[in-house]
């Protein structure tokens, strides 16, 4: 999708990126092979052109930075399958709602590189290991949650990766409510360890493993790596019917 999008250039909106596909460009190269096929000013097309040749530098360089920096935030789910291999899954657990009352207990990654669970009082310092070499975070509502309360708990972080909060592209396909809910309507499925737990559950959870047990932790756990490796599965699932939607 990344290569048929134009909307990343500067000057280019919505409508005209439309105009290029309804003429029938599918892909960059087909734009500068026949560029006259839009239909737009030829003042327009050579902008496009330098736009494209510019594109194609960034994307052979693996620049994220470029992508992340000019294509709107609700369409960065378009990148997803040209960074793909440096994608990771977050998903993080906390004491509450708000990032200056309450606390991250775990911060859950999961990735090409594997799973991984940093523990607050044990390795949360570490975190910031997983962003090296990372240029898209796949997210179910971390715009509004996830990344807020990782930047001010761990002040030496910040993100210049590409973000796909999947809470929004997601809506697009009429799927909606919390990540439980559309996991049901996708047919998708918990362990029976962690089979209708919530958030609530997460932070009682938590409590009891401070008061002593281990037991309560590696549920706590088992619930957050459901959630990071089922992001990967609906991503996976519904990233065709994201590319349909957006040219219908």
């Amino acid at each position: 999708m990344l290569t048929n999008s134009y909307i990343h250039l500067p000057g280019i909106g919505a409508t005209t990126e439309r105009k290029i596909w309804d003429s029938g460009i599918k892909s960059w190269d087909e734009f500068r092979e026949e560029p006259h096929r839009a239909g737009l000013p030829e003042s327009k097309l050579r902008h496009i052109l330098e736009g494209i040749s510019t594109s194609k530098e960034k994307l052979n360089a693996r620049d994220h930075t470029y992508f992340a920096n000019n294509l709107p935030k609700k369409e960065h789910w378009r990148a997803y399958r040209e960074f793909r291999e440096n994608t990771i899954f977050l998903d993080i657990e906390t004491t509450g709602l708000s990032p200056y009352y309450d606390e991250i207990t775990m911060i859950g990654v999961h990735g090409s590189d594997g799973t991984k669970v940093f523990i607050s009082g044990i390795d949360l310092e570490d975190f910031p290991q997983a962003l090296e070499g990372c240029k898209v975070i796949v997210t179910f509502n971390g715009a509004r949650f996830d990344l807020p309360f990782i930047e001010h708990h761990l002040p030496g972080v910040s993100f210049d990766q590409l973000h796909i909060d999947l809470l929004y592209p997601l809506r697009r396909l009429g799927l909606t409510g919390g990540l439980k809910r559309i996991e049901t309507e996708l047919g998708l499925s918990r362990s029976d360890e962690t089979t209708g737990l919530s958030g609530f559950d997460a932070v009682r959870l938590w409590y009891q493993y401070k008061r002593g047990s281990q037991a309560a932790l590696d549920k706590l756990v088992r619930y957050n790596i459901e959630d990071i490796q089922n992001l990967e599965i609906i991503i996976e699932m519904l990233y065709t019917s994201l590319i349909e939607n957006a040219y219908q």
